[in-house]
Protein backbone atom coordinates (compact mmCIF):
# COMPACT_ATOMS: atom_id res chain seq x y z
CA UNK A 1 0.00 0.00 0.00
CA UNK A 2 2.87 2.59 1.01
CA UNK A 3 4.74 1.85 -1.89
CA UNK A 4 2.07 2.03 -4.40
CA UNK A 5 1.41 5.61 -2.80
CA UNK A 6 5.30 6.19 -3.22
CA UNK A 7 5.45 5.10 -6.97
CA UNK A 8 6.31 8.11 -8.93
CA UNK A 9 5.67 10.52 -6.45
CA UNK A 10 7.71 13.16 -6.64
CA UNK A 11 8.95 15.52 -3.74
CA UNK A 12 10.47 19.14 -4.35
CA UNK A 13 13.03 19.25 -1.59
CA UNK A 14 14.16 22.52 -0.51
CA UNK A 15 17.21 22.67 1.81
CA UNK A 16 20.42 24.90 1.52
CA UNK A 17 22.19 22.97 4.39
CA UNK A 18 23.99 20.39 1.39
CA UNK A 19 24.52 17.72 3.64
CA UNK A 20 21.16 17.80 4.98
CA UNK A 21 19.75 18.03 1.69
CA UNK A 22 21.51 14.62 0.71
CA UNK A 23 21.03 13.14 3.80
CA UNK A 24 16.83 13.31 3.19
CA UNK A 25 17.02 12.79 -0.43
CA UNK A 26 18.78 9.64 0.10
CA UNK A 27 16.36 8.27 2.82
CA UNK A 28 13.34 9.81 0.39
CA UNK A 29 14.42 7.59 -2.49
CA UNK A 30 15.24 4.53 0.16
CA UNK A 31 11.49 4.98 0.60
CA UNK A 32 10.41 5.16 -3.00
CA UNK A 33 9.96 8.56 -3.90
CA UNK A 34 11.29 10.39 -6.76
CA UNK A 35 13.42 13.75 -5.48
CA UNK A 36 14.41 16.91 -6.30
CA UNK A 37 17.03 18.34 -4.27
CA UNK A 38 17.11 22.25 -4.47
CA UNK A 39 19.07 24.80 -2.74
CA UNK A 40 16.76 27.66 -2.66
CA UNK A 41 13.79 29.40 -4.35
CA UNK A 42 15.51 30.31 -7.32
CA UNK A 43 15.91 26.57 -8.22
CA UNK A 44 12.28 25.58 -7.07
CA UNK A 45 10.96 28.54 -9.66
CA UNK A 46 12.86 26.84 -12.46
CA UNK A 47 11.27 23.30 -11.62
CA UNK A 48 7.97 24.85 -11.61
CA UNK A 49 8.09 25.89 -14.66
CA UNK A 50 8.45 22.89 -16.15
CA UNK A 51 5.30 20.25 -16.38
CA UNK A 52 5.03 17.54 -14.27
CA UNK A 53 5.26 19.71 -11.28
CA UNK A 54 6.35 17.90 -8.03
CA UNK A 55 3.95 16.50 -6.07
CA UNK A 56 4.40 17.86 -2.58
CA UNK A 57 7.31 20.21 -1.49
CA UNK A 58 9.62 19.96 1.61
CA UNK A 59 10.81 23.41 2.14
CA UNK A 60 13.15 24.79 4.63
CA UNK A 61 12.23 27.77 6.31
CA UNK A 62 15.80 29.46 6.61
CA UNK A 63 16.82 30.02 2.84
CA UNK A 64 19.69 32.18 1.85
CA UNK A 65 18.13 34.84 -0.79
CA UNK A 66 13.83 34.74 -0.13
CA UNK A 67 12.89 32.64 2.67
CA UNK A 68 10.81 29.59 3.35
CA UNK A 69 7.62 31.69 4.50
CA UNK A 70 7.50 33.88 1.24
CA UNK A 71 8.17 31.10 -0.77
CA UNK A 72 5.06 29.75 0.62
CA UNK A 73 3.22 32.77 0.01
CA UNK A 74 3.79 32.56 -3.40
CA UNK A 75 2.82 28.93 -3.51
CA UNK A 76 -0.18 29.35 -2.21
CA UNK A 77 -1.12 32.60 -4.31
CA UNK A 78 -0.69 30.67 -7.07
CA UNK A 79 -2.21 27.62 -6.30
CA UNK A 80 0.98 25.33 -6.02
CA UNK A 81 1.81 21.99 -4.50
CA UNK A 82 1.40 21.17 -0.52
CA UNK A 83 4.04 22.25 1.32
CA UNK A 84 5.67 21.14 4.32
CA UNK A 85 7.59 23.61 6.46
CA UNK A 86 10.97 22.27 7.78
CA UNK A 87 12.71 24.76 9.99
CA UNK A 88 14.86 25.00 13.33
CA UNK A 89 11.78 27.11 14.80
CA UNK A 90 10.02 25.76 16.95
CA UNK A 91 7.71 28.35 18.90
CA UNK A 92 3.95 28.32 18.57
CA UNK A 93 4.16 31.81 17.10
CA UNK A 94 6.34 30.21 14.33
CA UNK A 95 3.70 27.22 13.80
CA UNK A 96 0.73 29.69 13.86
CA UNK A 97 3.03 32.40 10.93
CA UNK A 98 3.80 28.88 9.01
CA UNK A 99 0.03 27.56 9.07
CA UNK A 100 -1.54 31.28 8.31
CA UNK A 101 0.87 31.75 4.89
CA UNK A 102 -0.45 28.71 3.77
CA UNK A 103 1.79 25.65 5.19
CA UNK A 104 0.09 22.30 4.72
CA UNK A 105 2.35 20.67 8.15
CA UNK A 106 5.47 21.82 9.71
CA UNK A 107 8.48 19.94 10.90
CA UNK A 108 10.79 21.28 13.54
CA UNK A 109 14.49 20.96 13.45
CA UNK A 110 16.06 18.49 14.96
CA UNK A 111 14.09 15.33 13.85
CA UNK A 112 13.71 11.75 13.06
CA UNK A 113 13.56 11.26 8.88
CA UNK A 114 10.61 8.90 9.55
CA UNK A 115 8.75 11.80 11.41
CA UNK A 116 9.19 13.53 7.92
CA UNK A 117 7.82 10.68 6.15
CA UNK A 118 5.13 9.63 7.85
CA UNK A 119 4.20 13.79 7.72
CA UNK A 120 5.00 13.54 4.11
CA UNK A 121 2.02 10.51 3.49
CA UNK A 122 -0.53 11.92 5.63
CA UNK A 123 -0.29 15.11 3.37
CA UNK A 124 -0.36 12.39 0.09
CA UNK A 125 -3.37 10.63 1.78
CA UNK A 126 -5.25 14.23 2.06
CA UNK A 127 -4.39 15.47 -1.22
CA UNK A 128 -5.14 12.42 -2.92
CA UNK A 129 -8.57 11.66 -1.29
CA UNK A 130 -7.22 8.39 0.31
CA UNK A 131 -9.98 6.00 2.33
CA UNK A 132 -9.50 6.72 6.10
CA UNK A 133 -9.84 10.56 5.44
CA UNK A 134 -13.25 10.99 6.16
CA UNK A 135 -17.42 9.55 5.45
CA UNK A 136 -17.02 7.45 1.92
CA UNK A 137 -18.53 9.91 -0.24
CA UNK A 138 -16.22 9.93 -3.17
CA UNK A 139 -18.46 9.92 -5.73
CA UNK A 140 -20.62 12.92 -4.01
CA UNK A 141 -21.33 16.78 -4.89
CA UNK A 142 -22.53 18.48 -2.15
CA UNK A 143 -23.86 21.87 -1.74
CA UNK A 144 -24.09 24.36 0.86
CA UNK A 145 -25.07 27.84 0.63
CA UNK A 146 -23.46 28.95 -2.52
CA UNK A 147 -20.64 26.35 -2.62
CA UNK A 148 -21.14 23.04 -4.90
CA UNK A 149 -17.92 20.74 -3.54
CA UNK A 150 -16.79 18.02 -5.34
CA UNK A 151 -15.80 15.33 -3.25
CA UNK A 152 -14.49 13.10 -6.07
CA UNK A 153 -11.99 16.78 -7.76
CA UNK A 154 -11.97 17.77 -4.56
CA UNK A 155 -12.96 21.03 -6.08
CA UNK A 156 -15.31 24.08 -4.93
CA UNK A 157 -17.16 26.50 -7.25
CA UNK A 158 -19.35 29.59 -5.72
CA UNK A 159 -22.80 29.77 -7.90
CA UNK A 160 -23.54 28.64 -11.10
CA UNK A 161 -22.51 27.55 -13.62
CA UNK A 162 -19.71 27.77 -11.09
CA UNK A 163 -16.62 30.26 -10.16
CA UNK A 164 -14.23 27.79 -9.06
CA UNK A 165 -12.38 28.73 -5.12
CA UNK A 166 -8.48 28.40 -5.24
CA UNK A 167 -8.35 26.17 -1.82
CA UNK A 168 -4.78 24.83 -0.42
CA UNK A 169 -4.77 21.54 0.29
CA UNK A 170 -5.13 21.85 4.34
CA UNK A 171 -8.37 24.16 3.65
CA UNK A 172 -10.08 21.71 1.71
CA UNK A 173 -9.40 19.41 3.99
CA UNK A 174 -11.15 21.39 6.43
CA UNK A 175 -13.74 22.27 4.21
CA UNK A 176 -14.68 18.57 3.43
CA UNK A 177 -14.66 17.61 7.47
CA UNK A 178 -17.58 20.72 7.68
CA UNK A 179 -19.76 19.40 5.03
CA UNK A 180 -20.00 15.25 5.11
CA UNK A 181 -20.34 16.32 8.84
CA UNK A 182 -22.89 19.14 9.14
CA UNK A 183 -24.83 20.33 11.92
CA UNK A 184 -22.79 19.52 14.33
CA UNK A 185 -20.51 20.68 16.72
CA UNK A 186 -16.96 19.12 15.83
CA UNK A 187 -14.39 19.26 18.05
CA UNK A 188 -10.84 20.71 17.61
CA UNK A 189 -9.02 17.37 18.54
CA UNK A 190 -11.78 15.83 15.79
CA UNK A 191 -10.79 18.27 13.33
CA UNK A 192 -6.82 17.84 14.10
CA UNK A 193 -7.36 14.48 13.92
CA UNK A 194 -9.41 14.13 10.72
CA UNK A 195 -7.53 16.96 8.62
CA UNK A 196 -3.47 15.82 10.12
CA UNK A 197 -3.76 12.33 11.22
CA UNK A 198 -2.90 10.67 14.36
CA UNK A 199 1.04 11.69 14.14
CA UNK A 200 -0.21 15.46 14.74
CA UNK A 201 1.28 16.97 17.78
CA UNK A 202 -1.27 18.49 19.88
CA UNK A 203 -0.96 22.19 18.96
CA UNK A 204 -4.41 23.86 20.16
CA UNK A 205 -3.81 27.23 17.79
CA UNK A 206 -3.62 24.56 14.94
CA UNK A 207 -7.11 24.64 13.98
CA UNK A 208 -8.25 27.75 14.84
CA UNK A 209 -5.77 29.21 12.88
CA UNK A 210 -7.04 26.71 9.68
CA UNK A 211 -10.39 27.84 10.16
CA UNK A 212 -9.68 31.27 9.96
CA UNK A 213 -7.97 30.84 7.05
CA UNK A 214 -10.72 29.16 5.23
CA UNK A 215 -13.29 31.81 6.25
CA UNK A 216 -11.01 33.92 5.01
CA UNK A 217 -10.61 32.45 1.89
CA UNK A 218 -14.56 32.05 1.18
CA UNK A 219 -15.22 35.68 2.23
CA UNK A 220 -12.19 36.85 -0.23
CA UNK A 221 -13.71 34.22 -3.10
CA UNK A 222 -17.62 36.19 -2.27
CA UNK A 223 -18.93 33.56 -0.84
CA UNK A 224 -22.03 33.65 1.89
CA UNK A 225 -20.56 30.08 3.36
CA UNK A 226 -17.98 31.79 5.38
CA UNK A 227 -20.25 33.26 7.82
CA UNK A 228 -21.88 29.63 8.49
CA UNK A 229 -18.68 28.11 10.00
CA UNK A 230 -19.76 28.94 13.49
CA UNK A 231 -17.41 28.74 16.82
CA UNK A 232 -18.92 27.01 19.37
CA UNK A 233 -17.15 28.63 22.97
CA UNK A 234 -15.69 25.99 24.19
CA UNK A 235 -16.88 22.88 22.30
CA UNK A 236 -15.31 23.56 18.73
CA UNK A 237 -16.65 24.45 15.74
CA UNK A 238 -19.79 24.14 13.67
CA UNK A 239 -21.46 24.26 9.98
CA UNK A 240 -24.68 26.00 11.08
CA UNK A 241 -26.30 25.22 7.67
CA UNK A 242 -27.59 21.68 6.23
CA UNK A 243 -26.00 20.25 3.10
CA UNK A 244 -27.90 18.73 0.10
CA UNK A 245 -26.54 16.28 -2.72
CA UNK A 246 -26.53 17.40 -6.52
Amino acid sequence: MLAAMNDGTTIALVEDDADIRSLLAGFLEGEGFRVASLDGGAALDRLLAHLPVPDLIVLDWMLPGEDGLSICRRMRETGGPPVIMLTAKGEDIDRVLGLELGADDYVAKPFNPRVLLARIRAVLRRVRGAPGTGPELASERLRVADLTVDLAARSVVIGSPGREVSLTSAEYDLLHCFVTRPQRVLSRDQLLDWTRGRIAEMFDRTIDVQVSRLRKRLDDSGSTASALLKTVRNAGYILAAPVERV
